[in-house]
This record gives structure tokens, C-alpha cells and sequence, in this order.
């Protein structure tokens, strides 16, 4: 945040939402990743033996140890500036993923002639448990919504470009920063939306009440088997991808106010040979590993994590802080018409991120002592 628009405190408690909204990013990309690879021996054992067979292939605890152990080794991967292939490399997984599950909501939808579920959604026993399964359906959108995280590859990726314009030493000038921001955000936000609501449309028109949390893991789909393996496998890869492009800026952080003069080691990487590591950074990293994967562990609850998450997450982020930055930059008159709507616009996302919350909170610990 810059520092011409919020005091110490508020920059502080905007890094502390921040950092934590990216920890907790990793341990739901831990969770979906073992959510996707037990799908794929899932989809194989379901085409093999009939869609009614058991197959029953293990918890996602062993798989989530798989896809820590993964991080563990490529966390060890310096500098963030490094990481501009790999964020497209994980975003063109991502797209492919999308795609197939939009693709298979729309056959879905033709083949049944119909389109299913209805406006009141899922009926629950009670109203009470109908207010609590609200409440996490909006802590998942505003899990989805908030794009403060999206800037950081978008950085990323304008830093790139610069220092490979400045390479070839072009005489047309680099495009001001704020203008390749604002087109990439407005590029990233169009996107996201079109993907996030044809597959929540398409999915629910598809399956109606039985609609999975997840269309390509929850078996709404069982065929064609191989197109869902392979979009499974490129959840994953993406999620491989997406945990170091959302970690960096955690151990960037941690490697500037607490590395100092660590001691290095020299430590066998597979594929790579030896690598000489910092102790420090290889004992934290693994550290924060363990953590986002012993908490995927202790919480396997996708939906209600994420929401949880989303609520807790987007108002500071989202809201709060971009908005007193606009205030101060715009030098708003405190109790104008402007300051009085855009402050009343702000109280009412304070609720709506305290009511969704309230409600995952409820879906997460009611289901771990369930």
C-alpha cells in the first residue's frame, strides 16, 4: 500500500490481511490439489469397473502430503522476478480446466433437455441451516471476488516486459505503469467473472440440487474419462504453479527482515544436483509448507475453507483499504455526499463479510466436530 495514503498502522494491518489471505490461498490450492488427484484414479477405477463401483482410493491426507512434499522442494526456487513463466504456465492450465468445465455443463445441459434445480435452491431441514448454507455460498464468491492478489502477477509480469523492452533498447517508450494495470485488471476481472459465472450457471442448469462443489472432482461428469483426467492433472499443475506465484511474496518478505546472514548449506535437489540454500531460507519455507498442508489436513472442508477465508479477507482487502487510498488521493471532504456514500457502501460490505464469516465459520468447525 502506499504509504502517502495510510499511516504505519494501517499499512501493518493491511500486510497482516494480506500475508494471511495469501497462507490461507495455500492451504486451499493443498486442499483442491489432493480433491484432483484422487479424482483422476477415481475417474480410471469408474470407467474400469462401472459408475456404480466403490472405488474407494484412500482420504486426501496421503495426497495432500504428496503435494507438500512437491512444494517443499520447488519452494527452494529464488528471486520472485523468476516466477513470470511460471504464472503463465499456470494460468494456461488454468484455462484449459475452465474451459472443459464449461464445455461439459453445456452437453450436459443439451442432454437432458432442461435446464434443472430451481430459484430457491437446495431445500434444508431448517431455516437456521438455510441461513448458515447462504452465508458460505457468499463467503465463496467473495473468495472469488477480490483481485488484490491478481496484482502481484500482473506486477510481475509488467516488471518483466520492462526489463525486456529496456533489453532490446526499443525507442518506443514502455506504456506508463498504472495504465498497463488498470487494462490488465479490467482484462483480468472480465475474464474471471465470464469463467466463474458460466461455470456456476451452467452447472447448477446441469445437475440442479445435486450439483457438486467441484463439477470436474465431484463425478458430476464421469465421461469422457480421459478429458476429466487430464483436466484434473491440469488443476493440479496449476495449483503446483499458482502456490509458488502466491507464496513468494510471503518469503520475500520474511527473507528481507529476518534472513540477515544466515549460514548456507549445500542440499541435494532432485533433477538439479546440489544447490547451496540459506538454512534460514529452507527452514521457513519448509516451516510454511507444513503448516498450510497440516491445516489442509485438519480442515478438509473445500467449500467452507474457502469461504471462510473469502469473508474473513475481502472487506480489508477489497474494500477498506482501496477505498480510503481513493478518499485521501481525491482529498474527499469528510461528510460530502461522495464521503457519505462511498463510507455507506463500505458499512454495508463490513456486513455482508461478517454474515458470510459467521456462516462458514459455522460449516467449518460444525463439521469438524460433526
Amino acid at each position: 500500500m502506499d504509504d502517502t495514503c495510510a499511516g504505519e498502522k494501517s499499512h501493518l494491518f493491511c500486510g497482516f490481511f494480506l500475508n494471511f489471505s495469501l497462507f490461507g490461498t495455500g492451504v486451499v490450492y493443498t486442499l483442491t490439489s489432493a480433491t484432483s488427484m484422487r479424482a483422476i484414479q477415481r475417474a480410471n477405477c469408474y470407467h474400469r469397473d462401472g459408475h456404480d463401483a466403490p472405488c474407494s482410493v484412500g482420504g486426501d491426507a496421503y495426497y495432500m502430503f504428496l503435494f507438500g512434499l512437491a512444494q517443499a522442494v520447488l519452494l527452494q526456487i529464488p528471486g520472485f522476478h523468476e516466477m513470470a513463466g511460471l504464472s503463465v504456465f499456470a494460468a494456461v492450465m488454468s484455462f484449459f480446466y475452465s474451459f472443459v468445465g464449461v464445455g461439459l455443463g453445456v452437453a450436459k445441459v443439451i442432454a437432458n433437455g432442461v435446464i434443472m434445480g430451481s430459484i430457491g435452491g437446495i431445500p434444508m431441514v431448517s431455516t437456521t441451516q438455510k441461513v448458515w448454507r447462504v452465508s458460505q455460498a457468499v463467503g465463496d464468491i467473495l473468495f472469488a471476488y477480490p483481485f488484490s492478489l491478481v496484482l502481484l502477477e500482473i506486477e510481475l509480469i509488467n516488471t518483466h516486459e520492462m526489463r525486456f523492452d529496456q533489453m532490446k533498447d526499443t525507442l518506443k517508450s514502455t506504456p506508463p505503469e498504472n495504465k498497463t494495470m488498470k487494462t490488465a485488471t479490467r482484462a483480468s476481472l472480465v475474464i474471471t467473472a465470464f469463467f466463474y459465472l458460466c461455470c456456476g450457471c451452467l452447472g447448477y442448469a446441469a445437475f440442479g440440487d445435486g450439483t457438486p462443489g467441484n463439477l470436474l472432482t465431484g463425478f458430476g461428469f464421469y465421461e469422457p474419462y480421459w478429458l476429466i483426467d487430464l483436466a484434473n492433472l491440469c488443476i493440479v499443475l496449476h495449483l503446483l504453479g499458482g502456490y509458488q506465484v502466491y507464496t513468494q511474496p510471503v518469503f520475500g518478505f520474511a527473507d528481507r527482515h529476518f534472513a540477515g546472514d544466515a549460514a548456507s548449506v549445500e542440499v541435494p535437489v532432485p533433477m538439479l544436483g546440489k544447490r547451496r540454500v540459506s538454512v534460514f531460507r529452507l527452514c521457513f519455507r519448509t516451516a510454511y509448507v507444513a503448516a498450510t498442508t497440516a491445516l489442509a489436513v485438519w480442515f478438509p472442508y473445500f467449500n467452507q475453507v474457502i469461504g471462510l477465508l473469502g469473508a474473513f479477507t475481502f472487506w480489508p482487502l477489497a474494500i477498506y483499504f482501496p477505498v480510503e487510498m481513493y478518499l485521501t488521493r481525491n482529498k474527499v471532504m469528510p461528510w460530502s455526499k461522495q464521503w457519505v456514500a462511498i463510507h455507506g457502501f463500505s458499512l454495508v460490505c463490513l456486513l455482508i463479510s461478517a454474515f458470510a464469516s459467521i456462516g462458514s465459520a459455522v460449516g467449518v468447525f460444525g463439521s469438524e466436530t460433526s
